[in-house]
C-alpha cells in the first residue's frame, strides 16, 4: 500500500546535465511515491514512480503542472537557443509559466537552478534573465522557493562546448586553491548540484533561500 504521507514532484529539464541526475535522484527518493516530468517527447526511462507529461511549453495546459513540489533544470544557451528571445523564452518564460501554474494548484515547494552571477540588473544579458527569472519566481510567494547559482557545471553534456570545455580543463586546475570566499567561484560538478537540490526539498524550513556553489558542495 503507498504511503498517504508521500509527495508529488514534478521536474522540468529532466534530460539535461542536472536535470537527468535530479530525476535519478527523484525516483530513487523515499519522499516521493511519484515523479513527473514536463516533456516534449518521450525519454525512453521505465521506473513505477515516473509518469512522462508530454507538455508544450509554448502553448501550456496549466492543469497539468499539479505537484508538491516542482524542480526546474531547465536552461539553454544562445548559441542552441538562436537568438536572446529563444534564450529568454527557455530560462525565463518557461520556468516562470510553470511556477505560476503550480501556484495555481497547490504546489508548496519550488526549487530552480539559476547561475552565479545572476542580478536582474546585471549589464550582461545572461546574468539580467537567471535574476529576472528568480525575481518572478520569488514574487508568486511560494511556502518555500529554493534558487540555486552555480558557478561553471562540471560534467558530460553529450554536446561540445569549446568554452565551456576550457573552462573545464581551467578550473580543474585552480580549483583545489579557490578556498574561502573565493570557494563560491570554483567550478561544480553537476551530481553535487542535483543532489543538494533533491536534499533541499526535504528540508522543513520555509521561505526564500539562496545557495551558491561553496554552500552546494556540502551534499
Amino acid at each position: 500500500m503507498t504511503n498517504p504521507t508521500l509527495k508529488t514532484a514534478l521536474l522540468t529539464g529532466a534530460t539535461g546535465l542536472v536535470g537527468k541526475q535530479v530525476l535519478q535522484n527523484l525516483l530513487n527518493s523515499d519522499v516521493y511515491k511519484e515523479v513527473k516530468i514536463l516533456t516534449r517527447k518521450a525519454t525512453g526511462i521505465q521506473h513505477k514512480k515516473l509518469t512522462e507529461i508530454f507538455f508544450d511549453f509554448d502553448n501550456p495546459d496549466a492543469s497539468l503542472v499539479k505537484a508538491d513540489d516542482i524542480f526546474c533544470c531547465l536552461g539553454t544557451t544562445i548559441k542552441k537557443a538562436g537568438s536572446e528571445e529563444g534564450f529568454r523564452k527557455v530560462d525565463f518564460l518557461y520556468p516562470v509559466q510553470v511556477g505560476r501554474a503550480g501556484k495555481l494548484n497547490g504546489s508548496d515547494k519550488y526549487l530552480i537552478v539559476t547561475s552565479m552571477g545572476a542580478d536582474s540588473k546585471s549589464m550582461i544579458f545572461y546574468n539580467r534573465v537567471k535574476g529576472e527569472v528568480e525575481k518572478e519566481l520569488t514574487d508568486l510567494q511560494f511556502n518555500t522557493l529554493h534558487i540555486l547559482r552555480p558557478s561553471l557545471l562540471l560534467g558530460d553534456r553529450g554536446e561540445t562546448r569549446l568554452g565551456e570545455k576550457i573552462g573545464e580543463v581551467l578550473s580543474r586546475i585552480v580549483n583545489p586553491i579557490m578556498i574561502g570566499p573565493l570557494k563560491k567561484y570554483a567550478a561544480i560538478e553537476a551530481g553535487k548540484v542535483a543532489n543538494a537540490m533533491v536534499n533541499l526539498a526535504r528540508l522543513p524550513q520555509k521561505g526564500l533561500f539562496v545557495h551558491d556553489s561553496a554552500e552546494l558542495q556540502q551534499f
